[in-house]
């Protein structure tokens, strides 16, 4: 990738970071920010705009460095099982073990006396949804074997990019931090190769 490309990808990602962030601040806590909007205290929605934003772009950062690790493991790990077949066996291994870390782990941890193990499961499986759409458009948009490498990266990447949330599980916390890297994530892993494009002028 041109250098040029490269920083137009960096800035784009920052922006679907930022303005994801925004969005999704305001609804997660929409009950607490509506008297802003009936008011229209502009100042005050601007600077919860603006650090909303500014959140945003961390998330995006982060999950722009665990992209292009994962562009190195996934290198790496072609490599050492010299298979295609062999490293998606692998990779789907992966994939099935985080998902039940997921569920099973963060119950033990975290669940309060009589809770109900549901809404682990759930999330758990929208994480692997939102994978399998993902991956669907990846491998649509390119070649068939790009679907167990694409949900690799959305539910096993997305899920370490997340943990600094899951440390804390608050709730906000969660849902704020991970749809945000699900989106990055989704738009590195479909516009990159129209980045990496060169045009002929």
């Amino acid at each position: 990738m041109k250098s040029r490309n490269w920083v137009r990808f960096f800035l784009s990602t920052l922006l679907v970071g930022g303005i994801s962030t925004g969005i999704i601040g305001f609804a997660l806590r929409w009950s607490d920010y509506q008297d802003l909007f009936i008011k229209f205290d502009f100042l005050e929605i601007i600077s919860v705009l603006f650090w909303l934003f500014g959140v945003g772009l961390i998330f995006s950062v982060i999950s722009q460095m665990g992209f292009f690790a994962y562009l190195t493991v996934h290198r790496f790990g072609l490599g050492i099982f010299r298979s295609i077949s062999m490293w998606n066996l692998a990779q789907i291994v992966l994939i099935a073990f985080v998902l039940f870390d997921l569920v099973y782990f963060r119950f033990q941890v975290f669940a309060k006396d009589n809770e109900s193990i549901i809404p682990y499961v759930l999330i758990a499986i929208y994480i692997l949804v939102v994978g399998l759409i993902v991956a669907y458009f990846k491998r649509t948009s390119t070649n068939k074997e790009a679907f167990i490498p694409a949900l690799f990266f959305m539910v096993v990447v997305t899920t370490i990019e997340w943990f600094p949330a899951l440390r804390v599980n608050e709730e906000d916390w969660l849902l704020l931090m991970l749809i945000p890297i699900q989106f990055c994530n989704a738009f590195q892993l479909l516009m990159l190769p129209k980045f990496t494009q060169a045009k002929k002028s």
